[in-house]
C-alpha cells in the first residue's frame, strides 16, 4: 500500500486577469470584431478570473520581453525558442513546489528520497528536470529517476499509480512526485477554434507529492482503486503535437460530449473494484478542463455544484494547468479536512489525449 503524506503547489509570479488576457489575444491573433467578441465571450463564458505564466507578455500592451514587439508579434517565437525558456523558468517552479510539500513533513531529508517522479508535456530536454531537480535539491545522485512526458492532462494519475507500485514493493520508499506545466510558453495566434479555446483555459503551474511505503502522523491519503478507460473513436478530438513554433493542441468543443458517454461506465468499474457506490463518496476532485467538462459530469453523476466546489475555484483562480491542476484540487480539499474526516472517501477523474479517462479513489486517513 501508499500513502499520499503531503502536497505542495506553486505558480509563477506574472498573475493576469482573464479579461487583459483575452484583450492580448484579440490584437496578437488580429482579430476582426465580429471574431473579437466571441474570444471575448468564450473568455467570460470559462468559469475563468485568473491565471499564472511564466511570461510576463501577457499582461502588457508594449514592451515585450519574450515576443516580439510588433503588430502581428513577428517574427514569432520558435518551438526552440519556447523549449528553451520551459528549461530556464521549469526549475525554480519544481523547486518552490516540492519545497513546499517537503516544509510540511517532518523529519525528512532530502538525501532519503528513494525514487523521483517528473512529469511535464509542455517541455523536454535532455538531461532533463529530473537531472537538474536532484542537483538542486541535493537529492541523493542513486535517486531512482523516472519521467513521464507528453500525457497530457491525466499524467499525473500516472505518476501516482507508479508511486504507488513502488510503494507497495518497498515500504520504505519515499517517492517525490512532482508535475510542472508550462502551458502558456506554446500559445499559438493562428485564429483556429482549437486555438480559441486553448488560449482561454490554459496556464502554468506545478504540484508536488510525497507518496511513501508507510503513513506519517496526521493526515494521509491511501490510494485504493484506479481505473482507465479509453474512447479511441474520440481520438481526433485532443491532441497535442510539436510544431514549428511551438506545441500544438486540438481541442475540439465536442470532448465534454464525449466524458458525458463515458463517465458514468467509467465511475462504476473504479468503485466496483472495491464494491462501493457513489453514494459512499464524500468528496470529488475532478480535473477541471473546462466549465462544461464540470457541468456535464455533475448532470451525468447527479452531483451539485457545491459538491464540486473544489475544482471550481481551482479553474477560476488557476485556469487549466494540464497535469498539476487535479493535484491542485486535491490540495483544496485537504486544506479543510481535521481529524473527523477519517474513513471518508475523495473520488478524482482527470481526461486528455486519446481520449483518456483517469479515475482513482482515495481513502483519508489520521495517524
Amino acid at each position: 500500500m501508499s500513502f499520499i503524506t503531503s502536497i505542495g503547489t506553486a505558480n509563477p509570479a506574472n498573475k493576469v486577469s482573464q479579461p487583459a488576457l483575452a484583450d492580448f489575444m484579440v490584437r496578437a491573433m488580429q482579430l476582426a470584431e465580429d471574431d473579437a467578441r466571441k474570444l471575448k465571450a468564450i473568455f467570460r463564458a470559462s468559469g475563468i478570473e485568473t491565471r499564472y505564466s511564466v511570461i510576463d507578455d501577457y499582461g502588457k500592451k508594449e514592451g515585450f520581453d519574450f515576443y516580439s514587439n510588433t503588430h502581428d508579434l513577428e517574427p514569432f517565437p520558435s518551438t526552440r525558442r519556447r523549449l528553451e525558456l520551459f528549461r530556464e523558468k521549469s526549475i525554480a517552479l519544481s523547486v518552490a513546489a516540492i519545497t513546499k510539500c517537503v516544509d510540511k513533513v517532518d523529519s525528512l531529508a532530502y538525501n532519503s528520497i528513494t525514487h523521483l517522479i517528473v512529469v511535464s508535456c509542455t517541455g523536454m530536454y535532455a538531461p532533463g528536470l529530473d537531472i537538474d531537480l536532484v542537483k538542486s535539491l541535493k537529492l541523493s545522485t542513486n535517486v531512482e529517476r523516472i519521467c513521464i512526458n507528453f500525457m497530457g492532462c491525466y499524467a499525473a494519475f500516472n505518476a501516482i499509480k507508479l508511486a504507488d507500485t513502488i510503494c507497495q514493493s518497498n515500504t520504505n520508499a519515499k517517492v517525490l512526485v512532482v508535475c510542472t506545466e508550462l502551458c502558456s510558453i506554446h500559445f499559438q495566434k493562428e485564429a483556429t477554434e482549437d486555438n480559441l479555446l486553448a488560449n482561454a483555459l490554459f496556464a502554468d503551474g506545478s504540484a508536488a507529492l510525497l507518496i511513501e511505503g508507510m503513513p506519517r502522523k496526521g493526515l494521509n491519503l491511501k490510494p485504493v482503486s484506479f481505473y482507465c478507460d479509453l474512447a479511441p473513436e474520440a481520438e481526433q478530438e485532443m491532441a497535442w503535437t510539436v510544431g514549428d513554433l511551438g506545441f500544438e493542441m486540438r481541442l475540439s468543443s465536442y470532448v465534454p460530449e464525449v466524458i458525458r458517454s463515458g463517465i458514468k461506465n467509467l465511475t462504476n468499474s473504479l468503485l466496483g473494484r472495491i464494491s462501493n457506490q457513489l453514494s459512499d463518496i464524500t468528496y470529488f476532485a475532478i480535473h477541471p478542463g473546462g466549465k462544461k467538462i464540470l457541468e456535464v459530469i455533475e448532470q451525468e453523476l447527479g452531483l451539485t455544484k457545491a459538491q464540486n466546489q473544489a475544482s471550481y475555484e481551482v479553474l477560476k483562480n488557476y485556469g487549466n494547468m494540464s497535469s498539476p491542476t487535479v493535484l491542485f484540487v486535491l490540495h483544496e480539499i485537504i486544506k479543510n479536512l481535521n481529524g473527523v474526516n477519517g474513513g471518508k472517501k475523495i473520488l478524482s477523474f482527470a481526461f486528455g489525449p486519446g481520449l483518456t479517462l483517469e479515475s482513482m479513489v482515495l481513502e483519508i486517513q489520521n495517524h
